[in-house]
């Protein structure tokens, strides 16, 4: 019979090894198969959503003058330059009426239910409180500053005013005045105004879309700001103010307009004469040491216009 042959140990403790090994394979082969499938289906399943991100708000303009109706709400340095008005102060200071004369050719629509010269004056005594304030208007439709200072010397004499409020340079670039005659008429007169210890405050061209790229008339506009900077007279910035509220009106600049007659609406007339008393009311608490009116920054042109070519546009004014 044949004896059992005995194990050999060499052979034994390997067997072991891999039977102990075993497992540990089929576990990680398993755990090798789930990596696998979990990012195939990582690659099929859809995006998640990023995060909204977030937007600044964007940084809050120069609000309007509150001090105005809504509809008529500009920012100030979008509406007026100042200066002293030392003939008012002494009206007021002596409590007597102050006696302004309106001049320039704009002239209530048909739409608007009182003239501007009224709607002046209305606003004035609201804002000067027990002052009797008189307006003397004087202007004719159309007429351009060249004429306007020749009658100005009569109808000063016979007003004898505090104050003059000047609209000023429309007419003169519909007609297309040479620039450098209608600026030396204007500083003129201005002038001639001031040596008669009367105030002047100068309210510049309308604002309208059809000409917003024409190079003429902006350089009426430019003229208009270079003699109230130069004679230190407050200074109505109307073309700047009416953009800016066309720029706020779905009807644009035709919301204060009369279609393209140039004829302010009734809500124009009383938005200017809100914006002149504005001008005036803040003028009035200019010191006596003040340095005069700040120069405000030029207009440009938004594109080529009618003037580009006429060769009046590139005209600048002369010295005076």
């Amino acid at each position: 019979m044949a004896l059992p042959q005995a194990a050999t140990p060499g052979l034994t403790r390997p067997r072991r090894l891999e039977g102990r090994l075993r497992p540990l394979a089929l576990r990680l082969t398993a755990l090798a198969l789930c990596l696998v499938a979990g990012a195939a289906l990582a690659e099929e399943a859809p995006p998640r959503p990023a995060p909204p991100a977030v937007v600044s708000p964007p940084a809050a303009s120069e609000p309007g003058d509150t001090s105005l109706s809504p509809e008529c709400r500009v920012p100030g340095s979008q509406l007026y330059t100042l200066a002293r008005l030392g003939a008012v102060k002494a009206a007021l200071k002596e409590k007597r009426p102050v006696r302004v004369l309106s001049i320039g050719g704009t002239s209530a629509g048909l739409g608007a239910s009182s003239t501007y010269p009224v709607k002046l004056e209305t606003a004035l005594e609201r804002s000067l409180p027990d002052v009797d304030v008189v307006i003397e208007a004087r202007g004719l439709p159309g007429e351009i500053a060249g004429d306007a200072a020749e009658r100005l010397r009569s109808i000063v004499a016979e007003v004898e005013p505090d104050l003059v409020v000047w609209q000023v340079g429309t007419h003169d670039a519909l007609a297309r005045v040479e620039l450098s005659a209608f600026a030396e008429a204007l500083d003129d007169t201005v002038r001639w105004i001031k040596s008669h210890d009367i105030d002047v405050v100068l309210v510049d061209p309308t604002y309208t879309a059809s000409l917003a790229t024409d190079a003429y008339y902006t350089s009426i506009v430019n003229a208009v700001r270079e003699v109230a900077v130069r004679e230190k007279v407050p200074l109505v910035l109307r073309y700047e103010a009416m953009r800016y509220l066309a720029g706020r009106s779905d009807k644009g600049a035709e919301g204060h307009m009369l279609g393209r007659q140039f004829r302010i609406n009734d809500l124009g007339l009383r938005c200017m004469a809100e914006h002149v008393t504005r001008a005036i009311t803040l003028s009035l608490l200019q010191p006596e040491t003040t340095g005069g009116t700040k120069e405000p920054p030029a207009l440009k042109a938004q594109g080529r216009g009618d003037g580009a070519g006429d060769g009046k546009a590139e005209t600048k004014p002369g010295p005076h």
